[in-house]
């Protein structure tokens, strides 16, 4: 059901404590980790506690939490000092996109150059 934590979901075994993650922040709706496979020196990703397969799904459902999303990226990027000048907030959505872990998230980059058109 949507919105319920799925058994076989890697973030949803870190939302429940079931799989260790360097948190950086966390509130009531939301949990923000370093990334294992980190593509900038800031590499942090922000996901909701409840599960969407992606950012659209979880807009369409649950917009305040998807506000959430965005706003503790901006923490995210506030409180880490390679960002200052300038930050990525990236939702991949479908696996042609590069989502391998399909509940919705945010990757914040920063750090260094981020050049557009990315990739």
């Amino acid at each position: 059901m949507a919105g319920e934590p799925q058994a076989d979901c890697l973030f949803c075994k870190i939302v429940a404590g079931e799989v260790p993650a360097t948190v950086v922040r966390e509130t009531d709706t939301t949990v923000a980790f370093r990334d294992i496979n980190p593509q900038a020196p800031t590499h942090v990703l922000v996901i909701p506690k409840v599960h969407y397969p992606d950012a659209a799904a979880l807009a369409a459902a649950e917009p305040r939490i998807a506000a959430d999303i965005l706003r503790e990226s901006a923490e995210v990027a506030a409180e880490d000092k390679t960002v200052g000048s300038g930050y990525r907030i990236v939702f991949n959505t479908g696996s042609g996109a590069g989502q391998t872990v399909f509940h919705a998230h945010a990757h914040v980059l920063g750090g260094r150059g981020l050049n557009w058109p990315p990739g």
